[in-house]
């Protein structure tokens, strides 16, 4: 094969990110818990905005983004021309990585953060060093410990997934403080929208007082576009300019602009999600806790389920739920083998999820 195309070193290397299952083996319905898709689904307006563009398939979206990014600036209070949108907030992932890094540099996040990050730092050529958690939430003073002279670029979930932890103000602060202004730190703040904790913040005070910092964010979750891909950066005019070099032309679709301009108007649709969220996830833990097993106190819209050892461990757990027809997702590509993650769902969803467990803990 030496005579084949062959691609730069390291990337054979790279393990390619699989999503939560989206097929079941039980019944007709199919229960998905696995990607922490939007319970509600999205806003009506959203639909109808999606539905509306289909008759200008035929043109190019506007490659600026603009009107999106105008809208943003308007609902966040942030200037529109320091926002960049992207094919998701991945592709943003990626495009940083590519953008600052390369063989040689160092990419530092936390050890169960999102999978993403040790693979954009491969694709880039630089290396992904895992920093060690506490709790199952990031630990600034082990992620400062492993910062040196190669460290360009620093990933951090807040909220994390797949844990649903998070880092307050005070400690995103210090990490920043701990950082070289030559080290960009990327605050991923997909799951924002669901936190209610005073302490909180998804990164915009950080960009607005310091170069050296992104903020990302998603339609995916609680505005329930997932299936468009749509993502954007809040970030210093100059990382902005770099993100605008190196994205696709016309990286996001007219669709998905069109919809997440209806969706942005829809404050109502938001706070149905929101508060939707605010009673289930909380509920599930309960049950769960009820059932014996452990769980890990989060802030998003998905709860981390600790399982005992075998014969009722997480894996056989994963079996039974996909039998009757319910998936969530496995950990073990995260290093937590022992544990499921559940999305939260309707409440019909709830309730059967929390049955079936009880009946795989209960069975000899």
């Amino acid at each position: 094969m030496d005579d084949l195309p062959q691609p730069r070193p390291g990337i054979r290397a790279i393990s390619p990110y699989v999503g939560g299952e989206s097929k079941g083996t039980g019944g007709d319905r199919v229960i998905r818990l696995a990607s922490n898709e939007s319970a509600l689904g999205p806003s009506p307006l959203a639909i109808e905005a999606y539905r509306a563009a289909a008759t200008e398939l035929h043109r190019y979206p506007d490659g600026g983004s603009v009107a999106l990014r105008e809208a943003l600036g308007k609902r966040h209070g942030l200037d529109p021309e320091r926002i960049v949108c992207g094919t998701g907030s991945d592709e943003l992932i990626s495009l940083l990585a590519r953008a600052y890094c390369g063989p040689g540099d160092e990419v530092i996040y936390s050890r169960h953060g999102f999978l993403m990050y040790p693979i954009a730092a491969q694709s880039a050529g630089a290396t992904p060093v895992a920093a060690p958690e506490k709790n199952l939430t990031a630990d600034v003073d082990a992620m400062l410990a492993r910062v040196t002279e190669k460290t360009r670029l620093v990933y951090l979930a807040n909220p994390n997934n797949p844990t649903g932890t998070y880092l307050s103000r005070d400690e995103v602060k210090r990490l920043h403080q701990g950082l070289a202004p030559s080290t960009l730190l990327v605050v991923d703040a997909a799951y924002s929208e669901f936190v209610a904790r005073n302490d909180y913040e998804p990164g915009t005070e950080l960009v607005g007082r310091a170069e050296n910092v992104v903020m990302l964010r998603t339609f995916s979750k609680i505005y329930a576009l997932a299936g468009l891909r749509l993502g954007w950066a809040y970030c210093s005019a100059g990382v902005a300019d770099v993100l605008n070099r190196v994205r696709g032309v016309f990286n996001v679709n007219l669709p998905a602009q069109a919809a997440a301009l209806a969706a942005l108007e829809d404050v109502a649709a938001v706070a149905r999600a929101r508060t939707h969220n605010d009673v289930w996830r909380p509920w599930l833990e309960d049950q769960l806790g009820a059932l014996g097993l452990g769980t890990t106190p989060a802030v998003a819209n998905f709860v981390l389920a600790r399982f005992p050892a075998r014969p009722k461990d997480a894996s056989a757990a994963f079996d039974f739920l996909k039998s009757r027809g319910i998936l969530v997702r496995k950990m073990s590509a995260y290093g937590l083998p022992e544990h499921l993650r559940i999305s939260v769902g309707l409440e019909d969803e709830m309730r059967t999820v929390v049955a079936v467990l009880g009946e795989f803990l209960a069975a000899p």
